[in-house]
């Protein structure tokens, strides 16, 4: 009957730590506050608009280079990839700087919210160990900061991360419903 208790203080104080799942590192969950601009159409943008919805976020300048391109073309398939899911998956992009991205990123990314955020209380929330550049950040669907990818990220692997995190949410939702009757 103490077997298990003892086993896991054991293998605690011994600092055995099962490897982790997720490809994304965890962080420290906090909320995202501030606002910035929406490009589309010149309104105030706060991350509790997306209230609901996963958020995979991006951070970069306005010029996009191709480091920049690939985080939104691996935010765009990872949504993708969700199938019947993708729905519940928002893609934002922070742009860091006075730049503005050309047109035809804008056409290349449809769907992918551009928001002006230099000097943003908002861009100030989002860690970074070198660059806030280097990484594609994952928000919950209660504008949670949460988990972040490391650069040059493996969008099969995130995607994985992804799909756990839609289905453990939905297993969450039905049981609180499910509690409610």
């Amino acid at each position: 009957m103490c077997a298990p208790i003892i086993a896991s203080y054991t293998l605690y104080f011994w600092e055995v730590r099962p490897s982790s799942v997720n490809y994304g590192e965890l962080l420290e969950v906090k909320p995202l506050v501030g606002n910035a601009l929406n490009q589309s159409d010149n309104t105030i943008f706060r991350m509790r608009q997306l209230r609901g919805k996963w958020v995979l976020l991006s951070v970069d300048s306005g010029k996009c280079d191709e480091q920049c391109r690939q985080k939104l073309y691996y935010m765009r398939q990872v949504r993708t990839m969700q199938n019947a899911e993708k729905d519940r998956i928002e893609r934002v992009w922070l742009i860091d700087d006075n730049e503005a991205p050309d047109p035809k990123i804008a056409e290349e990314f449809k769907g992918t919210r551009f928001i002006s955020a230099k000097d943003s209380e908002l861009l100030a929330e989002i860690p970074a160990t070198a660059s806030q550049r280097d990484h594609i950040y994952v928000i919950d669907p209660i504008s949670n900061l949460m988990m972040r990818f490391p650069k040059n990220a493996d969008p099969s692997k995130m995607a994985k991360d992804i799909k756990r995190l839609l289905k453990v949410s939905q297993l969450e939702h039905a049981m609180g419903t499910d509690a409610k009757h």
